[in-house]
């Protein structure tokens, strides 16, 4: 692929069919608290042990809800999540943040209308990344998620960032420079493009 901004490398991406049989937010289950979970679950491990965690509690518990994992035992949580790895340390980051959900916001869907990424960064166990997958499939806010799989893809055509937003402004900068180009097969929807665009940039390096 040859590419000089993200524009380009979207438009390489596109033609490639890469999301056929993926959801519309590319994430499963976008807008809702299983979102949360899985972003915090997913550090250091691979996503098919994330779903077999997430699948897990919801075949005994049912769907993934702020207030069931703020009013959790820790040793119940973290069996549940083993699948996941690291389950005893994000079990307790995964209790404290739902814990501070209810707090500071009252609910999940209050939550989602006002959390900053300040906020997200705050919280223990949360850096850039889980903080802007949230805020991109839970929140559904206008903002690009780079990952390791991004910085694969852009070393290997030469270009290298001093910092994670480095990465993430130059991976926005050309979407929205061309956004009049786009707008109409996203729907007017910045997100869903940020959104399908680090779905098509994952699926590509999985290959």
């Amino acid at each position: 692929m040859e590419f000089s901004n993200s524009y380009e490398l979207l438009m390489e991406l596109r033609e490639k069919n890469l999301l056929e049989n993926c959801p519309k937010y590319w994430w499963p289950n976008a807008g809702t608290f299983e979102v949360v979970v899985g972003a915090l679950l997913t550090q250091n491990t691979k996503w098919d042990n994330v779903e077999r965690a997430l699948n897990k509690w919801k075949i005994k518990n049912g769907k993934w809800k702020v207030e069931d994992i703020a009013s959790c035992e820790f040793s119940f949580l973290a069996e549940f999540i083993r699948p996941a790895g690291f389950y005893n340390q994000k079990a307790k980051r995964l209790i404290a943040l739902s814990r501070n959900i209810l707090r500071d916001f009252g609910s999940f869907e209050v939550f989602i209308d006002n959390v900053s990424r300040e906020w997200l960064l705050s919280q223990k166990g949360i850096g850039f990344e889980t903080a802007d997958s949230i805020l991109c499939y839970a929140c559904f806010r206008d903002i690009m998620v780079v990952d390791s799989y991004t910085k694969r893809l852009l070393k290997r055509n030469g270009y290298e960032f001093e910092s994670y937003d480095e990465m993430r402004e130059w991976c926005e900068r050309g979407i929205e420079e061309n956004w009049d180009k786009l707008a109409e097969y996203y729907k007017n929807d910045l997100n869903l493009c940020f959104a399908r665009f680090h779905g098509k940039i994952v699926e590509y390096m999985k290959k």
